[in-house]
């Protein structure tokens, strides 16, 4: 069994494509495939599914990947103890993030991080927050960043940022700059997925308070944050979003804060207890501790 073969794999996965691992790996396509149907002939197992446009793994291939990324882990630590300069590190850091930290703290930790180690690659994927908890259970990716706590034993939660979230409006909008939930609901609202942290903090004090999801008038349901922007922006209804996104925002939106959703919303650093870090991962993890402990 070859690491190149077990690499190839665990890529494939993580991307869900052979084309795009391929593109991060620096390999061709075909040398991709070549790895994973040798790896598959001498385990004697089919380990991914092509037929879709996605590849899924199968379920010897999902038994099996929790451990290839564990001997990836593990070969990459032993060169890094033999290794002197901490300099050197490289390879490709995979992390999942929601929305609001993709746009807010994390490229300043990716930008700062790289000072240090420039030989590492990120592979950022965004998504929203149920889906970055999935994914870092699954492995696909070892560092994660998300607006709520997860209450699960197997994950760890690393509080790095704390932000709240506000309304923001068309400008041509009649909006106070403070606006009570009972005033907000009588706008059209455009909703995140059912995934968003955001959503689901917004819509339990709504709960709290009285109110029902159907008392809400959804225009939209979109999962992307740049959509949502834009369509508050023509004018399609109002949003809620964290305010540190809203400050950027000058002049293309109104911004008000909710008087009855005052509340904080705190940003965590998650990756899985049961599964060792990479020589990358490791000390980037140690890099945002050391800025948040900073601050």
């Amino acid at each position: 069994m070859d690491f190149k073969q077990i690499e190839a794999f665990v890529n494939v996965v993580r991307y869900k494509s052979f084309s795009k691992a391929a593109d991060a790996t620096f390999f061709t396509q075909p040398t991709i495939s070549t790895h994973i149907r040798n790896l598959e002939k001498e385990l004697g197992v089919k380990l991914l599914d092509r037929k879709s446009r996605v590849v899924e793994m199968t379920p010897q291939g999902s038994k099996f990947y929790k451990y290839a990324v564990e001997m990836i882990n593990a070969r990459a630590q032993a060169f890094d103890a033999l290794n002197d300069n901490d300099e050197d590190l490289g390879g490709i850091l995979e992390i999942q993030t929601s929305s609001i930290p993709s746009v807010t703290f994390l490229p300043d930790f990716l930008a700062g991080f790289r000072k240090s180690h420039s030989g590492i690659q990120y592979y950022v994927s965004v998504s929203d927050t149920q889906t970055v908890i999935d994914n870092i259970a699954e492995r696909r990716g070892e560092i994660g960043f998300i607006g709520e706590k997860v209450a699960s034993s197997s994950i760890e939660c690393t509080k790095i940022a704390v932000d709240k979230a506000v309304l923001i409006a068309p400008v041509d909008y009649d909006i106070p700059s403070i606006i009570t939930l009972a005033d907000a609901i009588s706008y059209p609202f455009i909703w995140r997925e059912t995934g968003s942290a955001t959503r689901r903090a917004f819509e339990q004090s709504a709960l709290k308070s009285g109110y029902e999801k159907e008392d809400f008038d959804v225009a939209a349901l979109v999962d992307d944050m740049d959509t949502m922007i834009r369509s508050v922006e023509v004018g399609l209804g109002v949003a809620i979003i964290s305010e540190k996104v809203a400050s950027s925002l000058s002049g293309r939106v109104k911004v008000a804060d909710i008087k009855d959703f005052n509340e904080d919303r705190v940003f965590y650093m998650i990756n899985l207890k049961s599964t060792s870090f990479s020589p990358a991962a490791e000390a980037f993890s140690l890099y945002v501790k050391s800025q948040v402990k900073s601050k």
